[in-house]
């Protein structure tokens, strides 16, 4: 027995009434021990996994419907259905269920379904009710035929009786021959009888019935039946449109004749269910679930024949890519390839899967490419839907494409940039064309969807990509349009301040930009590196805040959004950025220009700065309170602007207070200060050595500590003329220098003095002293291994402490009299 008799897909019926695919594989039916009964197993073609275990269990309703399908439930709405490849197969097992049920395998089901309440009532039944008897089919018995088909459909188990008898007597066929009696009699009464009994028989839901009333000798007739509903005053006209208005075009001779019948058979039964038959009441939900299987069904079928004839869809792209084709060729191939993508959207993930490969395997993208690129906008409209479809089933199908695309084509032909220039010259005043090509460049560009194996890492490289041959043409327009050298239609400079604002009348445009900027306020979140580079190599935020003063508010918010973006990163790499070009200046006009008014725009800027506050960004906060303060103190409707200056204090508190508790206790305790001048390298390293010495020495080492080697002749001229200058300037720096409470503002600076050289004074604390290094004399003696710093503070040229207090006076006489603690100085 061959597998493919064998090869099945299993379907369930879901909550919508919709059939789930749950997976090909190969059926058979098997004892099972565990069931102690013989059951139906389906084992999946690709790993082996047990796609179903039913037992066939002697009192379960089975059906074969259309010769390739067995539906059955197993429980109260749970309804499953296995679709074989092959009608032989199909018979095989159905033969197996018979078998086991003790049922003859020419019926197309083996038992009565019955719920519980239809159960009850069927044990109070006379034997005689057991079956239904059907009228003799005669006009003057309409009447009788359509009451009965009206009265069963209550009862589950009377439609089903009458379903098998109309089957089992040929009645339908009988009853189409009787519609066209009426038809030509002009019989109103026996045509409205004939509506009501072939919508009666629709709501019987039994697909052996469907097969004979849709097929091609029937089906026209059912649908005049279907016309004379006696709620209308006149009949209604399908048939004229189905065989009149409709046309079957073939832009591809289909050459299959089964496959040509069967494309006619689902639009006319999908033609029945969605525009005849009214829509169903609550109570009629069900009664067309298999109508609906049916036309599934179909269409799965359809499908899978499309794509096992290679030279129906080999020709289809032939004709698609060729030159020669003429425009109104070309447009009926676009058509039908959009309805044929539409079409699968029907399918189950697997028969979908299997579709897109076929048709990326014959070239789709490429023909995409060509089609997209035509002048006909219906054509580029729906190669829009095309792609759409091929996007949206797998967007690393479409990037890989790309990707191979760029290593043999220029920059200006690659299918992502055709994409972009055809979003930037959308004709549509409301840009609907471009606003769907930008949600599929967003997908494009999602890293969320992008794979990552062992080998390579998709994002890195399509970002790099997409940044490298992609990114100059997307943002183009916006750039043109904020340039300072643009034409005065679209921007005013103003001369008093250099401005530039935006102001483009035209819609469309401004339309187009935010647009852009939608799309790049995405790559800003999603895309930090590539993005990063990409702003700071084009001053990308200066551009945008630009269009800050457009007379388009959502514009301005978009702009607006874009710097949110960045700030809600927190980089301080955009930080410095923003700060060092004053790029909150643009934002802070917009501000002040919208004066009181309280709108979006106004509570967007507030909620800038508010996170700014909240978040504590300490950069942005210190630029704005530095520079733009005083233009926004006098806003107190909310406090942001008072909070952001309160955060600005407690930082500008915090960083002195470190600063102070950063220098040694001796330091900030001792009189003496030094001048705020940065340590060298050297001295850094010994001042640090020495550092838990001048713990120890507390109140007593003021300055660091010479080498202990060092002879006492070797100190330095200058301390002698220190002592002369310290007491001839005493009461002077008294009054100017600040008082030991206020040292918070002091810079502690050490820097190591080569000799005989002088540095400029700078300014000292109290605006009145400066401070300058002096170089002592040294002896030869000290010149050759050991080498101190040596640091004073000068004040008008003579060295002095930076502060005197007068409860040091005690402590000064004690030094001047013990001259040998002032070697420490210097060397």
């Amino acid at each position: 027995m061959s597998d493919t008799r064998r090869r099945v897909k299993v379907y369930t019926l879901n909550e919508e009434r919709q059939w789930d695919d749950r997976g090909t594989g190969h059926v058979s039916s098997t004892y099972v021990d565990r069931l102690s009964a013989m059951s139906l197993l389906v084992r999946a073609e690709s790993d082996g996994s047990l796609l179903l275990e039913s037992k066939i269990n002697p009192n379960t309703a089975y059906q074969k419907q259309q010769d390739t399908l067995i539906v059955w439930s197993e429980a109260d709405n749970y309804d499953l259905a296995l679709s074989f490849q092959e009608k032989a197969g199909c018979d095989e097992i159905w033969e197996k269920i018979c078998q086991v049920q003790g049922r003859d395998p020419s019926l197309d089901i083996t038992q009565d379904i019955i719920d519980e309440s239809e159960e009850e009532r069927f044990e109070e039944m006379p034997e005689t009710s057991h079956t239904v008897d059907l009228p003799p089919c005669e006009l003057n018995k309409l009447e009788e035929i359509a009451d009965l088909v009206t009265s069963v459909l209550s009862s589950p188990i009377r439609r089903e009786k009458l379903a098998l008898a109309l089957e089992n007597e040929g009645y339908i066929k009988k009853l189409l021959q009787l519609f066209r009696v009426c038809e030509d009699l002009d019989n109103t009464e026996g045509l409205h009888h004939l509506y009501e009994i072939i919508r009666g028989i629709l709501f019987l839901n039994k697909a052996a019935l469907f097969e004979g009333m849709f097929s091609d000798e029937s089906i026209m007739d059912v649908v005049g039946c279907l016309e004379y509903d006696p709620s209308l005053p006149h009949p209604r006209k399908h048939r004229e449109f189905l065989t009149k208005t409709v046309k079957f075009k073939e832009v591809i001779p289909i050459t299959d004749t089964e496959l040509k019948q069967k494309i006619h058979q689902t639009y006319r039964v999908q033609y029945i269910q969605d525009i005849i038959l009214p829509t169903p009441s609550v109570f009629e939900e069900n009664f067309l679930s298999t109508l609906t299987s049916f036309i599934f069904f179909n269409k799965v079928e359809i499908v899978s024949m499309l794509q096992e004839d290679e030279k129906f869809l080999t020709e289809l792209f032939a004709q698609l890519t060729d030159e020669a084709t003429d425009d109104h060729k070309r447009h009926e191939l676009v058509n039908f390839l959009k309805e044929f993508c539409a079409f699968s959207q029907t399918l189950q993930p697997q028969n979908r899967d299997a579709f897109f490969k076929t048709l990326a395997n014959l070239g789709i993208l490429p023909a995409l490419e060509i089609v997209l690129g035509m002048d006909d906008v219906q054509v580029r409209t729906a190669a829009t839907d095309i792609f759409s479809y091929l996007v949206e089933y797998s967007p690393s199908m479409v990037r890989e494409f790309v990707m191979q695309e760029a290593q043999q084509s220029d920059d200006d032909i690659l299918l992502i940039n055709v994409i972009i220039e055809q979003m930037i010259c959308d004709a549509d005043p409301e840009l609907g064309g471009a606003v769907q090509l930008m949600g599929l460049l967003r997908t494009l560009i999602d890293p969320e969807n992008m794979l990552a194996t062992a080998n390579k890492t998709e994002k890195t490289e399509f970002l790099s990509f997409f940044y490298k041959h992609c990114m100059h043409v997307l943002s183009a327009p916006l750039l043109a349009n904020t340039d300072e050298k643009c034409s005065f239609k679209d921007a005013v400079v103003d001369e008093s301040n250099g401005n530039v604002t935006f102001c483009s009348d035209n819609f469309q445009t401004v339309q187009l930009l935010a647009l852009i900027l939608e799309l790049l306020t995405f790559c800003v979140e999603h895309h930090t590196y590539h993005i990063k580079n990409y702003i700071m190599n084009k001053d990308l935020l200066r551009r945008v805040l630009v269009l800050m003063n457009s007379k388009h508010a959502f514009l301005a918010l978009c702009a607006l959004r874009f710097m949110r973006r960045i700030i809600g990163l927190k980089d301080e790499f955009y930080n410095r950025y923003i700060t060092k070009g004053n790029l909150f200046e643009p934002v802070i006009n917009a501000f002040l220009g919208n004066g009181t008014r309280y709108n979006l725009l106004n509570s967007a800027i507030i909620e800038l700065f508010e996170f700014i506050r909240v978040e504590d960004i300490k950069s942005l906060t210190t630029h704005i309170v530095d520079n733009f303060y005083k233009a926004l103190e006098h806003i107190e409707y909310v406090q942001t602007f008072k909070g952001l200056k309160l955060r600005y204090e407690q930082e500008r508190d915090r960083l002195q207070n470190q600063k102070l508790s950063s220098v040694p206790s001796i330091l900030r305790n001792n009189r003496y200060r030094r001048d705020a001048r940065a340590l060298d390298d050297d001295e850094e390293m010994w001042f640090n050595e020495e550092e838990e010495e001048e713990e120890e020495e507390e109140g007593e080492a003021l300055v660091p500590h010479v080498e202990k080697s060092k002879p006492d002749d070797d100190y330095p001229d200058s301390y002698g003329k220190f002592l002369e200058t310290k007491k001839a300037k005493e009461s002077e720096d008294k009054e100017n220098l600040p008082k030991r409470s206020s040292s918070p503002s002091f810079k502690f600076t050490f820097s190591h003095t080569c000799p005989s050289s002088t540095a400029n004074g700078t300014n000292g604390t109290n605006g009145k002293s400066s401070a300058a290094q002096t170089t002592p004399a040294t002896s030869t003696s000290s010149s050759s291994k050991h080498t101190s710093p040596t640091t004073a503070v000068t004040t008008k040229g003579g060295l002095v402490g930076l502060v005197d207090y007068p409860d040091d006076e005690e402590e000064e006489e004690e030094e001047e009299a013990s001259p040998r603690k002032r070697p420490r100085l210097g060397s």
